[in-house]
This record gives C-alpha cells, structure tokens and sequence, in this order.
C-alpha cells in the first residue's frame, strides 16, 4: 500500500475541496404573464401568476 511522503498542507488540501463546492447560479424562467424572470415553481412577485393562473395579488406601489 502506497505511504505519502509528507502531509498536505491545508493550502493544497483546500484547494481541491474548493473546486466541488462551487454554487451554481439558479435557473430563472420567464413568466408568461409579464415576462419578468423568476425561479422555477414560484409565482411571479410582479404580476402574482403561476401556470397560467393568477394565484397571489401584488401590491399596488405607487
């Protein structure tokens, strides 16, 4: 069975475990009601659609 010669430092150590805990970027969908891009399976906070149906009532900023 293989011996390592020297310990790994916490440089290399960290270095390749930081390479499997990149965040990746959540996907945005456009909503077919106004167009404005929102995540996956959430109403649009813009216009309160959801699949073609309008499911919450945005507030009125004025």
């Amino acid at each position: 069975m293989a011996v390592p010669r020297a310990k790994t430092s916490k440089a290399r150590t960290s270095r390749r475990q930081s390479i499997n805990m990149k965040l990746s970027s959540p996907a945005m969908v456009e909503c077919s009601g106004c167009g404005n891009k929102v995540l996956l399976h959430r109403a649009c906070p813009k216009c309160g659609f959801y699949r073609g149906k309008q499911v919450i009532i945005p507030d009125a900023k004025s």
